[in-house]
């Protein structure tokens, strides 16, 4: 069976993020070489030279030319003291997907497809023993039209005193070159990252030297300076399958933030960070020691069995699903490993965790109180925040957990009113009393978010009555936008986008209602004509305590509210003037149409339904004049007027925009004290 190499270097995955990742597998090769050679950890040795494309300082003077430290990287030559290319190893080689390295090492044999995935070829250059003990060279170049070709062997005749593989990744492509890393220093620590678990492992790793130009770095020295001190590791079970992480605090200048990294077969595979996904860990913590940033590093047995042949990601389902229910699930395996984590840090982020419950216990009595019944098990449960977060970004983590806590509730409603086989009937009792409680705190947030939704539609309202930055008031179309939106009916108007409350609560439970549009478009009147009210209503409610004889229709009523601009004084005499001619208007040609509900239904002896007619305007001079002509009383705050006009049956009610506010906030005093928020 023949291969096609430049296909299969096409079809191996390698994304331009990684593009270190060919040089970061040859270091790890180098190890393994290392080992298998039996050199001993302390007497081997890593060499990786960087180079970069030559700089001409001075055109007159060729001899000047030289590696320029910021130049574009071409190649890294990688060359070690491990065992070499000996035959058991080129012919490894030479085979694709080979299993020589898999069972002790976990390799897949195809590391070397991503040198020619990111490089435009390798040259191999290595001498080894044979069999008998001699020093033997092998030589030859790798690439993805030719495969091993310009081989060359050369036994004892030349005298070779020590075994050596250098093997030198020529051509980096440019795609990959420009996503990658550029300084030295960078590329170290990314080395150092990579091949962190050899360090931290029993017997450490070799000694690993990385050279640009003048610039020699000890990556041996990079971890002394990375490590804030000792690791240490725990494990976790999911089912039968176990897992380990080894804890790492690492000095504040090799990283900036906390990070879990997943390994299988030695190496990192998958990184991502932790930051605020555990309790506490937010910002850089401290020990005894000094501040330190942590770095976690699971290993398993199943981590390696389901880890991709490029070694970039895992073929490990992130969430239960379906077929796959019996599978261990990346969810599970990082939720356990943030409890370790969690465990591992108690005592260093606990002051953290208590800055941030208090950061969320003063934006919720503050800001937020609708969050306030389910605070305390929000903070139970273990929630806790950056006490940096912004108000936005906290708010929004608040809303994400109560949603959270609505859906779980929803979830246990199904089965909660069914006991089953197994309880008695005290364990039942408890688990439904223990359930409506949870219901109780879930509405009592409800009530909350309503209660905190009237305080700010109060302030706005505040507000907009108020003389604006260009010496003017606002217009009556923002005003009627705040109360009900315009040019559109009940049917159309979701009820909490309507404030109707605050000028009568009883508006609250209105059977059809139709805002600034023609009463012959209403459909509960019938009448053509169009002519348009602000606001009406017709309210037919039950009155529980309203006990008759026989069959009678619930009672109903007709409102009218009529709105005009803040400091408005042209009111006189006329329908198009006078407010109160206008809304009585409007109420006495609702009566002479039709009246039905909204569902068709006829409402008897409508010219005797009681009418109430609302004018929210400012009591200037030419409304005090048109209210004294219709005879009407002064409130004892002197802010608006009331009376009853017996020709009319209606009721007739004046209110200025200060008065409108100020009942608001009286009529919701009680809640905003229990909430905590001001009235004034």
């Amino acid at each position: 069976m023949e291969t096609n190499l430049k296909s299969r270097v096409a079809h191996t995955p390698l994304p331009k993020s990684n593009g270190l990742l060919p040089l970061y597998e040859t270091v790890i090769n180098s190890i393994h070489a290392i080992e298998e050679g039996k050199v001993g950890m302390n007497d081997g040795k890593i060499t990786i030279r960087i180079i970069r494309s030559p700089v001409q300082l001075d055109l007159l003077d060729a001899a000047k030319r030289g590696p320029d430290p910021d130049g574009d990287i071409l190649s890294f030559e990688i060359e070690d003291n491990g065992v070499g290319f000996n035959d058991s190893n080129m012919k490894s080689f030479q085979t694709l997907d080979s299993d020589y390295k898999e069972t002790r090492y976990g390799g897949f044999g195809v590391g070397r497809l991503t040198w020619l995935k990111a490089f435009e070829r390798a040259q191999v250059e290595s001498v080894y023993s044979d069999v008998s003990g001699d020093f033997q060279q092998r030589r030859f170049t790798f690439d993805a039209k030719g495969g091993v070709t310009d081989r060359s062997e050369e036994g004892t005749k030349k005298k070779f005193t020590s075994r050596y593989t250098k093997i030198t990744l020529e051509g980096f492509l440019e795609s990959y070159r420009e996503a990658s890393k550029k300084t030295a220093e960078s590329i170290a620590r990314g080395i150092l990252e990579h091949c962190l678990w050899y360090f931290l492992r029993e017997g450490s790793a070799p000694h690993i030297y990385l050279i640009d130009g003048d610039n020699i770095i000890n990556l041996d020295s990079v971890f002394r300076d990375s490590l804030h001190s000792n690791s240490s590791s725990s494990e976790f079970h999911i089912g039968e399958q176990k897992f380990t992480i080894t804890h790492v605090k690492l000095k504040t200048n090799s990283s900036q933030t906390h990070t879990l990294g997943y390994c299988a077969t030695d190496r990192l595979v998958k990184e991502e960070s932790i930051r605020n996904k555990v309790p506490g860990l937010y910002g850089r913590i401290d020990d005894e020691h000094g501040d330190f940033v942590y770095a976690g590093y699971i290993t398993s047995e199943y981590l390696t069995k389901h880890v991709r042949t490029g070694r970039f990601e895992f073929d490990i389902v992130e969430s239960q699903s379906g077929i796959f229910e019996n599978e261990v699930t990346f969810s599970e395996i990082r939720q356990n490993a943030l409890e370790e984590v969690g465990k591992y840090l108690a005592e260093y982020i606990k002051a953290n965790k208590t800055l941030g419950n208090k950061r969320i216990e003063n934006f919720v009595n503050s800001k937020a109180p609708k969050y306030k019944p389910v605070l305390d098990r929000l903070l139970n449960n273990g929630f806790s925040v950056d006490p940096d977060i912004s108000d936005s970004q906290l708010d929004l983590e608040l809303h994400r957990q109560l949603s959270e806590f609505e859906h779980e509730l929803l979830l246990e409603g199904h089965d909660i009113m069914v006991p089953t086989n197994t309880e008695s009937k005290d364990e039942y009792l408890e688990r439904l009393s223990g359930y409506l409680s949870k219901v109780v705190d879930l509405k009592r947030s409800d009530l909350a978010q309503y209660v905190s939704h009237r305080k700010v539609i109060i302030d706005l309202l505040d507000n907009a009555i108020q003389k604006q930055s260009d010496g003017k008031y606002s217009r009556e179309d923002l005003i009627h936008e705040m109360i009900m939106p315009m040019r559109k009916d009940s049917t159309k108007v979701l009820s909490n986008n309507m404030n109707l409350w605050l000028v009568d609560e009883r508006l609250a439970f209105h059977d059809y209602l139709a805002s600034d549009i023609p009463l012959s478009a209403n459909p509960t009147t019938g009448n053509i004509e169009t002519k348009e009210p602000d606001l009406a209503g017709l309210n037919v409610y039950d009155n529980p305590l309203l006990t008759t004889e026989g069959t009678k229709l619930p009672l109903a009523s007709i409102t009218i509210i009529e709105l005009k601009r803040p400091m408005r004084n042209d009111a006189k005499p006329g329908g198009e003037k006078d407010p109160l001619e206008q809304s009585l208007g409007y109420l006495e040609r609702i009566r002479n149409g039709e009246v039905k509900t909204y569902s068709g239904r006829l409402i008897p002896n409508s010219s005797d339904i009681p009418g109430y007619c609302y004018v929210i305007c400012d009591i200037t001079p030419s409304i005090e004049k048109r209210c004294k002509m219709m005879a009407l009383q002064i409130t004892s705050d002197k802010m608006g007027y009331f009376g009853y006009n017996e020709n009319y049956k209606a009721y007739i009610e004046v209110i200025s925009f200060d008065r409108l506010v100020n009942m608001a906030k009286e009529r919701n005093r009680a809640f905003f004290d229990a909430l905590g928020l001001p009235s004034t």
